[in-house]
């Protein structure tokens, strides 16, 4: 799988998680998904940035850390959709070429 096919996966699971739990941590969604804090707040940026997901800081005491959460857009439900799609098409691609490769192997095994 390529870096750019496996960033996608990495981001439909941030898409998810964000969707199921949208006052979790990043380090909370970096352990949940696997991958470091600090790529994880590199996808947080580029998914605010392009507007799927946004912040809402739900502390308003100055000298309190400060609580957020991140909720996902319209165009974040949209991007999960065009991900998943991609994801399973992607899935069903591998399938098939392993399909293929199993047939041509019990070929040869029978004769």
């Amino acid at each position: 799988m390529n870096e750019q096919s496996h960033t996608k996966e990495e981001v439909l699971y941030l898409i998810k998680e964000i969707n199921q739990r949208p006052d979790a941590t990043q380090r909370d969604l970096s352990a949940k998904l696997g991958i470091s804090l600090g790529k994880t707040n590199y996808l947080l940026k580029e998914l605010i940035k392009k507007g799927i997901v946004r912040l809402h800081s739900f502390s308003t005491h100055d000298k309190k850390l400060k609580k957020i959460s991140y909720i996902l857009t319209q165009e974040g439900i949209a991007e999960q959709l065009r991900l998943t799609y991609y994801y399973l098409k992607l899935k069903e691609k591998e399938y098939l070429q392993l399909k293929k490769e199993a047939e041509m192997i019990a070929g040869k095994v029978v004769q």
